[in-house]
């Protein structure tokens, strides 16, 4: 008797699909089975309680809703949730960890996007090659402009990096070649990985007063949230860069943009209290022109977004061959992750 083919639900929006999905993974989930398909565009609470009707495994992404306590229940037989973002802690209620649904993301797809990110907006600052470009645009005298904008070499810099997670570790790798002197501000990262990892392990004030650019990479959690108040960036040297690609909770905005504001330091931003940025943000102020704004941008390459699907996919088809998932989040994980 043949086997009944195991079902797997796509709870994706048409948006995320295309971003996510190429040929060659749809092609290899097909393979692994009946695969149900949203009918619209996008995707509600009502459609993701029908799509996982007898669902062994489901796929989900950015527009997918959240889960409720009891998705369990009503669907006994739904064995993993393969998220092609990063963060579950919104998505996956951590009841359904303990009823036993497995879970795994593709945060570690995303880290490389966001690291390289970084490493731009530091090269960016420690160069100024937006100022001199703009400064030649606008009549510039060529010696005149190299004059006015300092050059310093990323390398010769001390960088702070708050949070040892995906993205922090990615970012890690980038610049240690460079030559910096790395401090990491983690809980969790012991003396010995540091060394193993080439950066020191540094309490948070110690980093902030000592680096020439800090980098946030924590997760949001109580005790992490507005971690970065006026006392803190104060603390910073006059002349450093503030990054923070990772979430806006981190930091009292109204503190960071006083500091702006004072022209002691530069920031690079990319998340915000408030998202869209909206028009009258006083982060869009031309005359601010010692902070750098993205739209929620660092994670976002092309070939990251394929890589996030295509892995989600394999660890479907792993769990459907009984072999060990390589991406699964686990209870534990679950309380220091963002």
């Amino acid at each position: 008797m043949r086997r009944q083919a195991s079902v797997i639900s796509v709870l994706l929006t048409e948006k995320t699909r295309r971003m996510m999905l190429n040929d060659t993974a749809i092609a290899e989930l097909n393979a692994l089975g009946d695969v149900r398909w949203p009918a619209g565009v996008t995707i509600d609470a009502s459609d993701v309680d029908r799509l996982l009707q007898g669902a062994t495994a489901c796929l989900t992404g950015w527009g997918t809703p959240p889960f409720d306590a009891a998705a369990r229940q009503r669907h006994p037989q739904l064995a993993l949730v393969a998220h092609s973002a990063g963060s579950v802690r919104t998505l996956i209620p951590a009841r359904l960890f303990d009823d036993g649904l497995r879970v795994s993301h593709a945060a570690s797809k995303i880290a490389a996007s966001v690291a390289e990110f970084v490493v731009a907006e530091a090269l960016l600052a420690m160069r100024g090659i937006h100022r001199l470009h703009h400064r030649l645009r606008n009549g510039g005298e060529w010696l005149d402009v190299r004059a006015a904008v300092p050059q310093r070499l990323l390398g010769a810099r001390t960088v702070g990096i708050v949070g040892a997670g995906y993205v922090g570790r990615a970012v890690m790798r980038l610049l240690v070649p460079f030559g910096c002197r790395v401090l990491v501000i983690d809980p969790y990262l012991d003396e010995t990985e540091a060394a193993a990892l080439g950066v020191v392990s540094a309490a948070l004030d110690d980093a902030l007063a000592e680096s020439d650019v800090i980098s946030l990479h924590a997760p949001v959690l109580p005790e992490t949230r507005r971690m970065i108040g006026a006392r803190e960036l104060a603390l910073l040297r006059p002349g450093a860069l503030f990054i923070n690609t990772a979430r806006a909770e981190l930091v009292d905005e109204a503190a960071l943009l006083d500091e702006i504001r004072s022209g002691r330091i530069e920031a690079a931003l990319d998340v915000f209290d408030n998202e869209p940025l909206p028009p009258d943000s006083p982060f869009r102020d031309p005359k601010l022109a010692n902070v750098t704004i993205s739209p929620h941008a660092a994670g976002h390459t092309e070939e990251a977004h394929f890589a996030q699907g295509q892995a989600m996919v394999e660890e479907i088809g792993r769990l459907l061959r009984r072999e060990p998932l390589h991406h699964e989040v686990t209870r534990a994980m679950l309380d220091r992750m963002a």
